[in-house]
């Protein structure tokens, strides 16, 4: 089992599936029609597939999602342009106050995000807590620098610059992976810290998007960049070891991801407190690793509230199956529970 502590005692399998068997009697949808989302790359390979498998049992309803980055997609939730939001930074109390139609946070998977690197003959690459944070702050400007090398005994490491590539668009990729690096070191924390956006040092490269950020890093001799798992698969790029809290060298692997994500902090509302330690510095498995969720509102129109209800009871349920195959984690069956009622109880009809 995955996220082995959730909210409340852990709720049986049975019960998961009696409230979905509940939920699948509602009222079915008359006539095709559109639901449009928009938001965090992250997860964009997952949602692609999410929406191929619902769509193929459901064709009376069409599922469009841009990846525009998590804050793109929480502006144009706030705006009221799409019917859904993807962001790995649940958003705020202040963005909350200003959605007009409510909000509902649903979980949909964990995943990794990994530093991907472009160095001509260095394999296995280790970064420790205190060089990793180092490089991205610009305090290590090269890779033949002391702190590198002591990380890498008898690994010949090339006299050049380092390319840092960060991405150009708000994003939660970017959120998770300052959120960790500020967990671990406090002249990070102060002088950039966890942001979607964050103000970084010097000049660094930079892509729209986990894709964008991978290509660059393909692309430039002596590049360090960070991209969701699923990407760096994708674009067959070299991946660091990264440091834990108890020391270990550790590849974000789907298992070491498990790991990491095994005590996620869900609040009742199903957020999570980015600053507990346990989600920003994981003492176990591979430690950058971060929850991603959907953003629902609490009233639609007859006909789209019972299509929202019906895509959210896919991905809670027969879709949590798919997250494996790309490399995230699933949510555990307790929190699916309470996420689920949310929905089906908050979600009404206008």
């Amino acid at each position: 089992m995955v996220f082995t502590k959730g909210i409340g005692r852990v709720a049986t399998a049975s019960a998961f599936t009696a409230v979905l068997t509940l939920s699948y009697g509602l009222t079915s949808i008359a006539q095709a029609l559109t639901l449009n989302g928009a938001g965090a790359t992250f997860p964009k390979p997952l949602y692609d597939r999410y929406i191929a498998e619902f769509t193929k049992k459901n064709p009376d309803v069409k599922l469009n999602y841009e990846a525009i980055g998590s804050g793109g997609g929480i502006k144009q939730f706030i705006a009221g342009t799409v019917d859904f939001a993807g962001s790995d930074a649940a958003m705020t109390n202040q963005e909350i106050a200003q959605v007009k139609k409510g909000v509902i946070f649903v979980p949909t998977a964990g995943g990794a995000v990994s530093v991907v690197y472009n160095v001509a003959g260095v394999n296995n690459l280790k970064l420790s807590r205190a060089t990793l944070p180092a490089i991205f702050s610009g305090q290590i400007t090269r890779w033949d620098d002391a702190k590198i090398k002591a990380d890498n005994p008898g690994v010949k490491l090339p006299a050049k610059p380092i390319r840092l590539v960060v991405r150009s668009d708000s994003s939660g990729t970017s959120f998770i992976f300052t959120n960790h690096l500020s967990a671990i070191n406090p002249q990070f924390k102060s002088q950039i810290g966890a942001n979607k956006a964050p103000s970084w040092k010097g000049s660094p490269l930079s892509g729209k998007g986990n894709a964008g950020v991978g290509a660059l890093v393909k692309q430039t001799d002596g590049a360090i960049g960070y991209v969701e798992t699923t990407y760096d698969d994708q674009l067959r790029l070299s991946t660091a070891l990264v440091q834990n809290r108890s020391g270990q060298y550790v590849a974000p692997t789907l298992a070491e991801t498990n790991k990491a994500l095994a005590n996620v902090p869900f609040q009742k509302d199903m957020r999570v407190d980015f600053s507990n330690r346990a989600f920003a510095d994981a003492p176990q498995g591979y430690p950058i690793a971060g929850v991603t969720w959907l953003m629902v509102n609490k009233s639609y129109a007859p006909d789209k509230a019972a299509a929202m209800k019906k895509f959210v009871q896919f991905v809670l349920g027969q879709g949590q199956s798919i997250n494996g195959t790309l490399s995230y984690t699933q949510i555990p069956s307790n929190v699916r529970v309470q996420a689920l009622q949310s929905v089906n109880t908050n979600i009404a009809s206008k």
